[in-house]
């Protein structure tokens, strides 16, 4: 530490450059430069390629292995670790840039703490600053050893080829982490005035055994000056966009901080990132450069170069700002198509490419935005070229048009718009004005490819027809049929009825009538009455004729009504299911709408009753079919007052 403030000292009172050292030597540890850096005179990267990596050309003291895990004492280089010592290292899968083929060199300590790499770097310029860097990482996961691995504990130390010692760096104990982690460590330095190589020496002062793995890569020593600030006139960043065939002028600037005692400035630029190259005349902290049409589309960077008076000869002196980056993009190649020629009332659809914005104009007023925009129910009127101005994420934009034409088209007719039909009749439609015809729904048509089907719906019913010309175009007329219902007559069931009697028909008419009547009007109370009551001598038909509306027609409907004489009851029945007299069935009991009837088994348990509506008996009793033998029967005619009894027999 000593030795490098006097170094400081000697320095400054040398040179009086008591500003500029106030900057880098305000600390005796080691810092890296906290100035502006020069291009790396020297980046030991190691290289890339295929397992293993070559040995060091650099002195190490330590014996280089070829496979991927070196044993205390060794080192090898590689570009990957998988599975060392019982995986108690990490699974390393490139270099400190993330590049898979990228070699890093890979250190087991020695049992004696030793330096494991020693370089001497030539060609530095003298009484000049420079950061020495490299980057660093524990490889031992933190549950190694028990938790408790030997930490690596580095010296960095900068040397005359006399082995002067000009600054040495202690990077403390390097601890383990969860994940692998690079870090970078680092200090600046000064170069003696007489001679241009030092030597560099990293020494591992913790001792071998468990623990103490470490990997290295990327040595770096770069010139270190003053603070340089670069800037654009008017923009808030250092970066700037114009797009192909611009004509633009900016202005770059760098603001310098104290340190040299006689600077020299010198603009450099490069393109598409190529070598710098120094810009004559260019030696002033502001640079006026005007891009012009014919400049190529790409990246142009310009820096300012900064040296001490007498170095600026010598590249490895120099010390440079952060790029000011201009970057000329190119004009997007705009193109703009339809798919038309379009049928009128059908969409058009127009496409544009070659960017990331569009703004489209056409005729009428027309203003759309995408790269893709559908005009629903296109006119006539709409049809012409439109324009679209394509843009591209850089904000560079170009025109392009497309002319968008129409078809001819048909015009549909029919021969009439309404009609109306009554149910089960059918009608003639018929269209004209194309060559082909649809018409929709197919619903009760004859055909919905002819220019003429017959329609017979029973509804209600809309009927469109598309016609298509011989350019594809349609149009589209329509034809609605009102369907009358036709009245039905219903005359209602048979009837039975005692001789002498009277019974009521039960007549009905479904659907819109003008007029109904019963014949013959015979026996009967009211021809006009649905429910009449009639009173035949003998058996007797009705009949129940109605009268549509709308024309359409009448309908007949009959009923037969029977005259019983007597009540006849059957005394015995099989209800065995072969369809041979399976039920007791008494049908003169349809003539007496109030009766009961009641049966019992010889135990006097009821087991069938009957009222109001007539239906044979199967024989069952809670759903089991009743043994051979004799029921009596009970059977009440309410109307008459009479009670009927006997015995029927089941047989099986």
């Amino acid at each position: 530490m000593l030795l490098f403030q006097d170094i400081c000292i000697q320095i400054m009172t040398r040179y009086f450059i008591i500003v500029f050292f106030s900057l880098i030597c305000f600390q005796a540890t080691s810092q890296l430069c906290q100035g502006s850096l020069g291009d790396p005179l020297i980046n030991i990267n190691f290289g890339a390629g295929n397992n293993p990596g070559p040995s060091i050309a650099a002195a190490t003291g330590y014996p280089y292995v070829t496979s991927d895990c070196p044993d205390d004492g060794f080192y090898t280089v590689r570009n990957n670790t998988s599975n060392c010592f019982g995986n108690s290292w990490h699974n390393l899968t490139g270099d400190h840039t993330g590049n898979t083929n990228g070699y890093f060199m890979l250190v087991n300590a020695s049992i004696q703490p030793t330096a494991f790499y020693i370089d001497t770097i030539r060609g530095l310029c003298g009484n000049s600053t420079y950061e020495f860097a490299s980057w660093i990482m524990n490889v031992n996961l933190p549950t190694t050893c028990s938790g408790n691995p030997i930490q690596p504990n580095l010296t960095f130390s900068i040397e005359k080829t006399d082995a002067t010692i000009l600054q040495t760096y202690n990077s403390g104990n390097i601890p383990p982490a969860a994940s692998p982690v690079w870090k970078q460590y680092g200090f600046f330095f000064i170069t003696p005035a007489a001679g241009s190589d030092i030597v560099v020496r990293i020494i591992n002062n913790a001792p071998g055994g468990c623990g103490n793995d470490l990997a290295l890569d990327d040595i770096t020593f770069r010139p270190c000056g003053p603070q340089l600030t670069p800037s654009i006139a008017g923009q808030t960043t250092t970066y700037a966009d114009i797009c192909e065939g611009s004509n633009t002028g900016f202005t770059f600037n760098c603001s310098v901080s104290a340190g040299y005692i006689n600077p020299v400035f010198q603009w450099q630029q490069r393109f598409n990132n190529s070598a710098w190259a120094d810009i004559a005349g260019a030696n002033s902290t502001s640079f006026n450069k005007n891009f012009i049409p014919s400049n190529a589309i790409g990246i142009y960077d310009y820096r300012l170069s900064v040296a001490e008076a007498g170095n600026t000869g010598f590249p490895q002196c120099r010390i440079s700002s952060q790029p000011l980056t201009v970057t000329i993009h190119a004009n997007p190649v705009a193109t703009a198509f339809n798919d038309g020629p379009v049928c009128i009332k059908s969409m058009l659809t127009l496409t544009a490419t070659g960017g990331s914005q569009y703004t489209w104009t056409g005729p009428n007023g027309f203003t759309a935005t995408g790269a893709v925009v559908n005009i629903n129910n296109f006119q006539a009127a709409q049809a012409g070229t439109y324009f679209v101005q394509v843009s591209n994420a850089a904000g560079c934009s170009n025109m392009a048009s497309t002319l968008v034409n129409i078809k001819p088209s048909p015009v549909a007719a029919v021969s009439f718009t309404d009609a109306s039909i009554c149910l089960t009749d059918s009608i003639q439609l018929s269209a004209s004005g194309g060559g082909t015809y649809e018409w929709f729904p197919a619903t009760a048509l004859s055909a919905n490819t002819i220019f003429d089907p017959k329609a017979s719906p029973v509804n209600n019913i809309r009927y469109g027809v598309s016609v298509m010309n011989t350019a594809g175009c349609r149009d589209t007329a329509y034809i609605n049929i009102n369907v009358f219902s036709k009245a039905i007559a219903n005359a209602g069931p048979d009837r039975n009825v005692i001789s002498g009697g009277s019974v009521i028909l039960s007549g009905s008419i479904q659907g819109s009538y003008l007029s109904f009547t019963w014949s013959p009007p015979v026996n009967i109370n009211n021809t006009g009455q649905l429910q009449p009551i009639v009173k035949p001598t003998g058996d007797a038909f009705y009949i129940l004729t109605v009268l549509s509306n709308n024309g359409c027609g009448i309908s007949i409907d009959s009923v037969f009504v029977k005259v019983i004489q007597d009540i006849y009851i059957p005394n015995s029945f099989t209800p065995n299911k072969d369809g041979i007299n399976d039920q007791w069935n008494i049908p003169a009991l349809d003539a007496y709408q109030n009766f009961e009837m009641f049966i019992f088994n010889r135990y006097g348990e009821l087991v069938y009753k009957n009222s109001q509506i007539n239906k044979g008996w199967d024989g069952m009793y809670k759903s089991s079919l009743l043994p051979t033998g004799t029921y009596v029967y009970i059977i009440k005619l309410n109307v008459s007052g009479q009670v009927l009894k006997g015995t029927v027999m089941i047989l099986h």
